[in-house]
């Protein structure tokens, strides 16, 4: 079974891909969603972060997100720390999630797999790009962020062409027909190469 990274930055449309690919039925796991699972359930994450955040990182026994955002995107080291807790536990996690799929090939969606030297554990990777402006737009609305917010937390991230010179395939996500055509273009090659 092959392992394939879904990356792209801020806004690029990563979720948006990542169902394209599910509609295909590849199996896709998003590192966003259950880093947030992990966080609430996985009780030594709960404590390491509790220790780095202390007892506001929790609110009513649950991830306090605006809190810990509000803190780490501001200071680098702290989210440093942070990424250092929990990416090793989403990896593990999709380690075992990975090896009880039944498909020639599984997807994981993550923001950061370049930038936390996540890609070496793949066989290959998919970056998601779009212009500047067009993501800052989707994370406005879809966030209701500031420019301002929105720009310091893109600054954690790499710039694409750093990216592109690591990625195997590149999807230009700015309208949806085209982005399906070459979705469904890479599955196939990925397919091909499963065999």
């Amino acid at each position: 079974m092959r392992l394939i990274g879904l990356t792209g930055g801020m806004g690029s449309g990563k979720t948006t891909v990542a169902k394209m690919f599910q509609d295909l039925k590849v199996p896709v796991y998003n590192s966003d969603t259950e880093a947030k699972r992990l966080m609430n359930e996985d009780a030594g994450l709960r404590l390491a972060i509790i220790k780095l955040f202390g007892d506001q990182a929790y609110k009513d026994n649950t991830l306090n997100r605006s809190f810990l955002a509000g803190k780490a995107f501001t200071d680098k080291a702290l989210l440093f720390k942070l990424n250092n807790i929990v990416h090793p536990a989403v990896r593990k996690d999709f380690k075992s999630w990975a090896k009880r799929q039944q498909y020639p090939y599984v997807i994981q969606e993550a923001a950061i797999l370049f930038e936390n030297e996540g890609y070496k554990g793949f066989d290959q990777m998919i970056l998601i790009t779009a212009p500047k402006k067009i993501r800052i737009g989707r994370i406005r609305k879809r966030d209701g962020l500031t420019e301002k917010a929105i720009l310091e937390r893109m600054q954690h991230q790499w710039p694409e062409k750093k990216k592109k010179e690591l990625a195997h395939y590149v999807i230009n996500n700015k309208n949806l027909e085209d982005t399906r055509r070459q979705v469904l273009k890479i599955h196939n090659e990925i397919l091909q190469k499963s065999h």
